[in-house]
């Protein structure tokens, strides 16, 4: 893995850790459902076909 993958691993798990520690669960609710469905759109092919 390079290191610009690396770099951007670490923000965004920075940015997970910082939404669970911010004591807000509707920020933390906000995070995983907008990961979640961001998965869900990647497994279904949509940002491929959005970008062709």
């Amino acid at each position: 893995m390079g290191l610009v993958s690396v770099l951007f691993r670490l923000a965004r798990l920075s940015a997970d850790v910082k939404a669970v520690t911010s004591g807000n669960p509707k920020r933390a609710g906000r995070r995983a459902k907008n990961k979640l469905v961001g998965r869900v759109l990647g497994r279904a092919g949509f940002w491929r076909r959005l970008w062709k």
